[in-house]
């Protein structure tokens, strides 16, 4: 499936040249021997540095399904909950078909602008300088609060293995340390194979769970004894806020997008990407369809968020347990690429980028730290997983998923042509509609995402830096 099959490029148009022929990204770039290979964002790759260059094609399919799958789909069951089945399944579907533009967007910019390693230089490209800053600290504040929600859901995890074993901001400190320990591998291509391990962990886990909620006499939260209800809802009656909360739960659930901007930067051939992810999102529909859907209707009402907590208790915590390293090869994806986007920010264009010096060491481990350390301060202030999901999904999910991608390819195939084809204007006319989507999307989820927020922490549960239990164990 070819980016130009989409309308995406049009060879000739790139960058701020018209009329250009685009800058060519190099087939297969990888260091051998006392061969030295230039990259557009790395620069000189020689034998025995870091090599910026090894992700291959399915390397790169593992790492952007396991940066998606993980916390997403273990809010989806709750999110049938809400809207009904109907109308979960037609909007995953529509999210998704944006989600894969977007996303085919990113492979086709990154060969007309091989420059380009994250979405703050794409900014930059069609914004100038303050596209770049704003699209830069955009990006950066969505991969603080990734990293703060994926601490969450190991913190609940923990919580629910051990019974409430310990206070919940230690779990939650604990799960930063080891987001802190395995982000500082230095390449994606020797994180890949914690993306291999995350995937079955994650799958072996929401399988257990639809095998246990279809088998089980009744759901966690349901009454222990007596007669129970599961109300299942082919279409939901929820208020717009509430339609909005969940909605940014589907968002959130493929808000991964703006992190194949890292990945396509350190793949060997960056024009296998789009099979790579479009790959991967079929692959994360047909979970997410099949894993919402079907739990919610063995669970009605009764299922939890994150939905790991839907099976009775022994199931609950056996689910849990197989999560754990699927949630913590989460953590490892997203704590890398932030302390990345940051780490190339600082030294690009410097020798100490692609060489093993002591400024290089000490860099990159303070801004994988630096970033790991935020997203803890932000998971002890919001401990509530479901809330933490919708908030990221409804401010920051629109910004870094949806828009920036329309302005994109207005600008390639656009603003720098005078060539106005039907077929052009039909894509011109396409992205001013995703464009206003995504700005929709913005406005109303982020006053869902709000009202949800006022209401939960006026409990026990959502207090920053809490030892309340935030998995549900302790009732039971």
């Amino acid at each position: 499936m070819s980016a130009e099959k989409f309308g995406f490029a049009d060879k000739g148009h790139s960058g701020s040249d018209v009329g250009k022929t685009a800058p060519t990204y190099d087939a297969e770039v990888t260091p051998a021997g006392d061969q030295t290979v230039h990259d557009a964002v790395f620069g000189e790759l020689e034998e025995g540095g870091p090599d910026y260059r090894g992700v291959g094609s399915v390397g790169g399919f593992i790492l952007m399904t396991k940066a998606n799958l993980g916390l997403g789909v273990l809010a989806l069951p709750s999110v049938f909950g809400v809207l009904g089945l109907v109308p979960g399944i037609i909007i995953i579907l529509i999210i998704q078909s944006m989600i894969a533009y977007c996303g085919l967007a990113i492979g086709t910019f990154k060969v007309n602008h091989p420059e380009v390693y994250g979405l703050a230089d794409a900014g930059r490209v069609f914004g100038g300088r303050l596209g770049g800053e704003f699209f830069y600290v955009t990006f950066q504040i969505f991969m603080l609060f990734i990293i703060g929600s994926a601490l969450v859901g190991i913190s609940t995890s923990l919580n629910a293995v051990s019974t409430h074993g310990t206070c919940t901001a230690v779990f939650v400190a604990v799960a930063a340390v080891a987001g802190f320990l395995f982000g500082s591998i230095r390449t994606l291509s020797k994180v890949t194979w914690i993306g291999w391990v995350g995937l079955f962990s994650i799958m072996a886990s929401i399988l257990t769970l639809t095998i246990a909620v279809g088998v089980q006499d009744r759901p966690s939260d349901a009454p222990k004894t007596g007669p129970w209800d599961k109300k299942v809802q082919i279409f939901g009656n929820p208020t717009f806020a509430q339609a909005m909360s969940a909605i940014n739960g589907i968002v959130f659930s493929y808000g991964a997008t703006p992190m194949y901007f890292g990945i396509v930067s350190e793949m060997k051939n960056p024009r296998v990407y789009a099979r790579s992810m479009v790959s991967s999102v079929f692959f994360l529909t047909i979970v997410y369809l099949v894993i919402g859907s079907v739990v919610y209707s063995f669970a009605g009402q009764y299922v939890a968020s994150p939905a790991l907590g839907t099976a009775g208790v022994l199931l609950k915590k056996v689910c849990y347990g197989i999560a754990i390293p699927g949630l913590l090869a989460s953590l490892t994806i997203f704590s890398h690429l932030a302390g990345k986007n940051l780490f190339v920010r600082l030294l690009k264009g410097s020798y100490h980028l692609n060489h093993s010096t002591k400024t290089h060491w000490i860099t990159w481990l303070s801004c994988v730290l630096g970033s790991v350390i935020v997203g803890y301060i932000i998971a002890s202030a919001i401990p509530i997983f479901g809330t933490l999901i919708s908030l990221i999904g409804a401010v920051v999910c629109p910004l870094v998923c949806f828009i920036p991608y329309t302005i994109m390819w207005i600008h390639d195939n656009w603003r720098l042509s005078d060539v106005r084809t039907t077929k052009r204007r039909m894509g011109f006319y396409l992205n001013i509609v995703l464009l206003i989507l995504g700005i929709f999307l913005l406005a109303a989820g982020t006053y869902g995402a709000i009202e949800d927020l006022i209401t939960v922490t006026k409990g026990p549960i959502g207090k920053p830096w809490g030892c309340a239990d935030n998995s549900g164990s302790v009732k039971e």
